[in-house]
């Protein structure tokens, strides 16, 4: 199976992608914890279905240091006893920023609160701008059928 368009051939999307990854650049230097930033990008491309994207963050997450148990749990990871109580926040606001259409009103305000229990307003606008641009990733790969497994760590720093 292969991607029906190549975004790594087309001048229009290496445009358009330089501007993705100077924002997701933005947010990697922000103070939220690289580890949360991994697994909220794992479970958003787990939800919408990203191969592509599953791959990468798994990968990457694995080279930085992250457990198996842990990743391997990421989709289970309201049973899970294996993430803090600050992960288990920003996992769930990723979850309800990612199934937005799924509740009448978005991201509930229980969830918001817990968020901000953990994460200070830095760390909030950058756990928001890295679900909404993972979200953005996801689509982009899922509309094209970007083929997932041979992704390397690192392939594209």
């Amino acid at each position: 199976m292969g991607a029906r368009l190549n975004p790594f051939g087309s001048p229009l999307a290496g445009k358009a992608l330089k501007h993705f990854i100077a924002a997701g650049k933005v947010i990697d230097d922000s103070s939220l914890p690289r580890a949360t930033q991994e697994l909220v990008k794992l479970r958003a491309s787990q939800i919408n279905g990203c191969g592509f994207c599953t791959d990468m963050h798994s990968k990457d997450a694995a080279a930085a240091g992250e457990t198996s148990v842990r990743l391997n749990l990421v989709a289970a990871w309201r049973e899970a006893i294996v993430f803090s109580d600050a992960e288990r926040a920003a996992l769930e606001l990723a979850e309800e920023g990612t199934r937005i259409a799924d509740a009448a009103g978005g991201v509930s305000d229980d969830v918001w609160a817990n968020a901000g229990k953990y994460y200070d307003e830095e760390q909030l606008m950058a756990l928001v701008s890295l679900i909404a641009l993972i979200n953005s990733f996801n689509r982009m790969n899922v509309m094209l059928t970007m083929p997932a497994g041979d992704y390397q760590p690192g392939q594209f720093a």
